[in-house]
């Protein structure tokens, strides 16, 4: 008769034979479902601006919006300032 620990060690492996298995095949079905499809035309609008905090000087480009003429965005709990329009 094998030992108790055999048994336990054999157990384990199958439990992480198990969860590498699934976890694989997750992984390779996320890869092939397709992608959802884009938003209706109109709704997103491609825009070209940076903008840039005052407080610690992040910058930002912003090129996607809802609108032509979005608000600035926030960071450091202030508004961001708009530096210029990218032509």
């Amino acid at each position: 008769m094998p030992a108790l620990s055999t048994i336990l060690w054999v157990g384990c492996a199958f439990v992480l034979g198990y969860f590498l298995w699934k976890t694989g095949i997750g992984m390779l079905r996320s890869m092939t479902t397709p992608l959802p499809p884009p938003p209706p035309a109109g709704e997103m609008r491609r825009i070209n601006v940076k903008y840039r905090c005052s407080m610690c000087g992040l910058e930002i480009k912003l090129t996607l919006a809802p609108d032509q003429d979005p608000p600035p965005p926030r960071h450091c709990l202030e508004d961001m300032d708009l530096v210029a329009p990218i032509e």
